[in-house]
């Protein structure tokens, strides 16, 4: 789960990182008296910023100085209802102003290629990273950490020695570092930067603008989480699917796939992407993915249909089961239960390919049901192609 702006602002304070005032407000009304308390302690100045969970704010317009609590309210108009890349801003924080001697960057995040942590650190912040990583890479240090022990001072030190910092620099900013290392660990992140982080004319050290992403797999270690979960922006589908457990993800396209496995659904929405482009010229395509796990039930088989065939954009529906753990017979139960359940609401065809254990069972099954949506097809290519078929007509 990424969070916006203003939620890793609180989650660094909440952990020690040095930060400045700041609130959120979503009505432009409330953004001139946050501004007389947040720009109390700068001289008035705030600065008003657009809360989206993408980058380019700036570019965009939706990061703007103002020096009195009528241009904050100003500022709050012009940017409240933007749109930046897609995101439509719903929420501006408005944050203390610093006067600003040096940038710099930090980021802590989960190195999948080298089974270990990365820290990245430059002397230069407030760019676009990705653009100074490939032009002035010597720039960017690059420092493994290891999970098991963190970052402490020592650390800290040897990352911003890495990344060119003179000593009186890496003294002021290590405990910060330390303290960003409590956010990842203590919350359970995937990443944590700081863009940028600042020392300011007087020499704090502050970390100016954060972006955090959780883990979705610890939330049962944090309860407090769920607070910060975007449900405006979720898709209801989605958040429907994950009530119930399911592992889901929408897509743009016209044919539902089911199928128990990850490996094996990604392969599904493959054939059916295939199968659309070579027999319907490219008018079908996969809805999305579901994947029911190995050891799935009826319940959770009914529960994946019931989520499918109440998407709209779906035409047909494509379940890819190879039977294991997950029984053949118990996904054909699943179905004819999830169709008895949903009644006169299910209108859309589904195409069943089953193989694996008890695959006689489950086709029997379906087959006594007889239910006038369902077709059976022996091979996983064949039953790409009459789903796509299905779908384009």
């Amino acid at each position: 789960m990424d969070l916006f702006e203003y939620q890793a602002r609180d989650l660094f304070e909440k952990h020690g990182v040095p930060v400045l005032a700041a609130e959120v407000v979503t009505d432009a009304a409330d953004a001139g008296p946050a501004a007389e308390r947040v720009g109390a302690g700068s001289g008035g100045v705030v600065v008003v910023k657009a809360q989206v969970k993408v980058g380019g704010r700036g570019k965009a317009g939706g990061v703007k100085l103002a020096r009195s609590p009528q241009e904050a309210v100003e500022a709050a108009e012009q940017i409240l209802g933007m749109d930046i890349k897609g995101h439509t801003v719903g929420a501006v924080m408005i944050a203390q102003g610093a006067k600003i001697a040096e940038e710099y960057y930090f980021s802590l995040l989960l190195d999948r290629t080298n089974r270990s942590l990365l820290a990245m650190c430059s002397k230069e912040g407030g760019v676009d990273i990705e653009t100074l990583a490939e032009e002035r890479p010597e720039a960017l240090a690059r420092v493994s950490v290891d999970a098991r022990t963190g970052i402490d001072d020592a650390t800290a030190r040897h990352i911003l020695e890495q990344a060119g910092f003179d000593t009186a620099d890496v003294d002021a900013i290590a405990p910060a570092l330390v303290r960003l290392w409590d956010v990842y660990q203590g919350e359970d992140a995937t990443l944590v930067e700081v863009n940028p982080m600042v020392k300011t004319e007087d020499g704090q050290v502050l970390a100016l603008d954060g972006k955090v992403t959780l883990d979705d797999n610890a939330d049962f270690r944090h309860e407090d989480h769920a607070a910060l979960a975007d449900t405006a922006a979720a898709d209801p589908l989605e958040a429907k699917a994950k009530e119930m457990g399911l592992n889901y993800v929408k897509l743009d396209g016209n044919v539902g796939i089911i199928g128990n496995g990850a490996g094996l659904v990604m392969s599904t929405l493959d054939v059916v992407a295939y199968a659309g482009e070579e027999h319907t010229g490219g008018r079908a395509k996969p809805a999305n993915f579901l994947d029911i796990g190995g050891g799935a039930s009826a319940e959770v088989m009914s529960n994946g249909l019931d989520v499918i065939l109440n998407d709209d954009q779906v035409r047909s529906v494509f379940v890819n089961v190879f039977g294991g753990i997950t029984a053949c017979d118990a996904v054909a139960t699943g179905i004819v239960s999830a169709l008895e359940i949903l009644g006169d609401e299910a209108t859309k065809p589904l195409v069943v390919r089953l193989d694996g254990n008890n695959v006689e069972e489950g086709r029997a099954i379906l087959a006594r049901a007889d239910h006038p949506l369902v077709t059976i097809e022996d091979t996983m290519d064949g039953a790409a192609r009459r789903a796509a078929e299905l779908a384009a007509n």
